[in-house]
């Protein structure tokens, strides 16, 4: 299932930005912060009590438009996220009452037909939320009164939005598909890539409509095993021209990452890691999915002065959150490296997805501890009871354990490598919980 998509509308000045702050600034419950510009965050994928969503602001919806070019762009941004949205959230500012820009917005949020919930904000007093009522007068359904910065009526809010929506929940592992992503920047090869795997007459074996509005799954027959590669149309290189579509368009390659097991991640022989590449890379990290890079366009080698072994490593040195990951050298253009590359996804799967028995995890930790034993802070020392693979995909050992407070990174990280070390998970990531014996 895709991640469910939250829009927050309205016009300029009503305190978007700062309910988004607000969803966002609940540092317990952020799932993962979206790689991008620091200055301007659009999107934050999030929880709220059992559910998990992506919340999007959006660029306030002017009457009076100061820059009709700006407009022209804007309008684009807030349209685009409208299409993404699985419901939306309507901002107004109580003390303003209904302006034409209000108007306006409104009449954008329902020629998107999607669930609404309208949000009037800065009712930070009694006199205040009995100004509510005017907006009514929008048709957009009851306002819920809310004061965004005094974090007052926000409980209310969202429960009335997850109200609308199904919850998101991690599909477990099955054997009927692996589900993967092919990602990267438009014009690195994806589509080439893909057609070269699957062959010309493209050997699919039906199309499966996805979950998100405007991508379909492709199912390929590889060798009797079933992929589903997963559309992610959409990432866009950064320039003036498209900045802010970019931003928005995006959301469709996180839901696919979200949704998939494994990601190939595309790079251009030509232009080799950029920052968009990187960004790209944030998403797979935080979404704790199992990746395959490939170098794409490898036929220009040659002419671009490259080498096999010096490129490996610059994009190890760059993508350092999955050590030793898998890198395919191809030319989707040529056909080359590109028998190599579904047999190195399913090694990749087979990572991801299997489980270790549990004595061998106990052996494997412990005799980690007795080579190095774990340092401690003055009089308090920590200790570790016990380790479990709790569950895979991805594979995610805990442990139970004295003081886990005090157990630093760097001892978490050296636990981290013995496993890597005695079972592999190569191309996997890998993830690590402490707890109190007292929790448990």
């Amino acid at each position: 299932m895709a991640l469910p998509v939250v829009a927050i509308i309205g016009r300029p000045n009503v305190g978007k930005s700062t309910l988004f702050n607000r969803l966002a600034g609940r540092r317990i419950a952020i799932v993962s912060d979206i790689p991008g510009t620091t200055r301007d965050r659009v999107s934050i994928d999030a929880e709220w009590g059992r559910y998990r969503y992506l919340v999007v602001d959006t660029a306030g919806v002017e009457d009076q438009p100061h820059n009709e070019l700006m407009w022209d762009d804007i309008k684009a941004q807030v349209e685009i996220a409208l299409n993404q949205a699985d419901a939306i959230i309507f901002v107004v500012d109580v003390n303003d009452g209904v302006t034409n820009a209000d108007r306006d917005a409104a009449n954008m949020v329902r020629r998107a037909e999607k669930p609404v919930v309208l949000a009037a904000n800065k009712a930070d007093t009694l006199s205040r939320e009995d100004m509510i009522y005017e907006f009514f007068e929008l048709g957009l359904d009851d306002p819920h009164p809310i004061s965004a910065y005094h974090d007052t009526g926000i409980g209310d809010l969202m429960q009335n939005v997850f109200e609308q929506l199904p919850p998101f929940e991690d599909q477990p592992i099955g054997q009927n598909s692996i589900r993967v992503a092919i990602a990267g920047r438009p014009n690195a090869g994806k589509s080439a890539l893909f057609n070269a795997m699957t062959g010309e007459e493209r050997a699919i074996v039906s199309p499966v409509a996805g979950t998100t509005r405007d991508t379909v799954d492709s199912l390929f027959d590889y060798e009797g095993t079933r992929i589903t590669f997963l559309d992610t149309a959409g990432l866009r290189r950064r320039g003036k021209a498209e900045a802010g579509i970019e931003k928005y368009s995006a959301i469709r390659a996180i839901g696919a990452i979200e949704r998939c097991y494994v990601v190939v991640l595309v790079l251009d022989a030509t232009e080799f890691v950029t920052a968009q590449d990187q960004h790209i890379g944030g998403y797979i990290d935080d979404a704790s999915r199992a990746t395959v890079v490939v170098i794409n366009k490898w036929d220009l080698a040659n002419e671009l002065g490259l080498v096999k072994a010096e490129a490996a490593e610059a994009v190890r040195n760059r993508f350092k959150f999955i050590p030793d990951v898998p890198i395919v050298f191809t030319s989707a253009l040529k056909g080359w490296g590109v028998d190599t590359l579904l047999p190195t996804i399913l090694e990749v799967f087979g990572e991801f997805s299997k489980q270790m028995p549990r004595a061998e995890v106990s052996r494997v930790i412990f005799d980690a501890m007795g080579e190095n034993p774990l340092p401690g802070i003055g009089t308090r020392r920590p200790r570790i009871y016990r380790c479990i693979q709790s569950r895979t995909s991805p594979p995610t050992f805990q442990f139970t354990a004295r003081n886990p407070e005090l157990i630093h990174f760097s001892y978490r990280r050296y636990l981290e490598n013995q496993l890597r070390e005695r079972f592999g998970f190569k191309g996997s990531p890998l993830r690590m919980t402490f707890q109190s014996r007292e929790d448990e």
